[in-house]
């Protein structure tokens, strides 16, 4: 989920009443703005009826956040949001690749990346689960290369303050 513009990535945490629609609402909200949302992820929370919504951009401009940040807080159903500051907290995301290599090449992924086999097939297919930093999927990928790479499934962002 790299982008091929130098932007700043920025993620925005929201907090919002769980009814349909919500969503759609925010995401053409931040679309009217001319962002492509790189990604966007929604859980429930421990409280009922509220959702927490993770919201990655690229934007330089703090000026521009902050504008986009008010505007979601004024949809009704939205309980709070903010921009998270990439430093105060933490960014990961879940990938699920399937791939071929050999156990020799596995034994090597395994010790260089926290990997969790999910199914091996065919004696030389692979099906494995890794979660962390946006950097550190790239990498694995890259290492992998895309000539033995068969599909890779990959979450968006989550995010937490510290």
């Amino acid at each position: 989920m790299t982008s091929t513009n130098k932007m700043k990535r920025r993620a925005i945490l929201a907090f919002m009443q769980n009814r349909p629609g919500v969503l759609n609402k925010i995401s053409m909200l931040v679309r009217r703005k001319m962002y492509n949302v790189e990604t966007i992820t929604v859980c429930t929370t421990p409280q009922p009826g509220i959702s927490r919504m993770t919201l990655t951009l690229y934007e330089d401009s703090d000026d521009k956040m902050t504008q986009v940040v008010r505007q979601i807080e004024k949809v009704t159903e939205v309980i709070s949001a903010k921009e998270l500051d990439i430093d105060q907290s933490f960014w990961r995301e879940v990938a699920i690749v399937k791939f071929e290599a050999d156990s020799d090449r596995m034994e090597q992924l395994f010790d260089q990346y926290r990997i969790e086999m999910l199914d091996h097939q065919n004696h030389e297919v692979f099906i494995v689960q890794l979660a962390g930093t946006s950097k550190m999927i790239d990498d694995f990928l890259l290492e992998l290369g895309n000539d033995i790479i068969i599909e890779v499934a990959r979450s968006g962002f989550t995010a937490l303050e510290k």
